[in-house]
């Protein structure tokens, strides 16, 4: 994998499914070839690394507890180095494992029992916002700011001295949508309905986490960030100039 993730609109999408318990393993992937997915699982680490060195796929479903490496760990590993989009599914249902995982870099998070359908949901969604299957390509410009560039059809975000910043899906989404309504205090429902970036938990609480990973890659001092402002009891505001480029 490498650090950049594109979807190819043409081909079927390529989930990977890393499982160890083998009756559920099956439910999931035979759930996901119903809804017209190609699907692979494996049980561990190990096995994850050696299957990706051989194929490529666009969404990680991972477990949270695995022998050997856990799925914590993995999630803050496959982040390091890619963009593709990653579901926790796990019975580490508690809200502080559900933020260690939004902070790790996972796009979003589901507590077992499960319902299939409601994981076949969140799936869509992910590859919905990463560009899935688009019938032509959206038409949106990219844009910079404050020296930065951001490309919606690339999904790349350049910072001032000419660096490509990698991020996660929904913190990407979070950025654009900002770029987007530059000057506007957006609510953290608002923001919620343009990115679908608090999926994994509480509204807030994971609008919160991803903003705060966002700042930390935009804002030159985050105790004291001037590009996003927190507006008490309002939202947030992204107060540069942002212009077509």
């Amino acid at each position: 994998m490498t650090a950049q993730h594109l979807i190819a609109p043409e081909t079927v999408p390529r989930i990977l499914l890393v499982e160890d318990d083998d009756e559920i393993a099956a439910m999931v992937i035979e759930m996901l070839t119903e809804n017209g997915f190609e699907a692979a699982a494996v049980g561990s680490a190990a096995n994850m690394d050696a299957i990706l060195k051989k194929q490529s796929f666009d969404l990680v479903v991972l477990d949270g507890m695995l022998p050997g490496e856990d799925g914590f760990s993995i999630c803050r590993r496959l982040r390091a180095s890619s963009t593709i989009p990653i579901v926790m599914l796990t019975a580490l249902g508690d809200e502080i494992n559900r933020i260690v995982g939004i902070e790790l870099g996972a796009d979003d998070y589901i507590t077992k029992p499960f319902h299939p359908r409601e994981l076949i949901a969140r799936i869509k969604g992910l590859l919905r916002r990463a560009s899935y299957g688009a019938i032509s390509p959206p038409q949106q410009t990219a844009m910079q700011f404050a020296g930065w560039q951001i490309d919606p059809i690339l999904r790349q975000l350049v910072n001032p001295q000419g660096v490509h910043v990698s991020m996660t899906t929904a913190e990407f989404d979070i950025l654009l949508a900002f770029c987007q309504n530059p000057g506007r205090v957006m609510t953290r429902e608002q923001l919620l309905r343009l990115t679908h970036a608090g999926t994994a938990g509480p509204v807030e609480r994971s609008i919160d986490v991803h903003i705060s990973r966002v700042r930390q890659k935009i804002e030159s001092n985050v105790r004291e960030p001037t590009l996003i402002k927190t507006v008490r009891l309002g939202g947030y505001v992204f107060t540069p100039k942002v212009e077509a480029y």
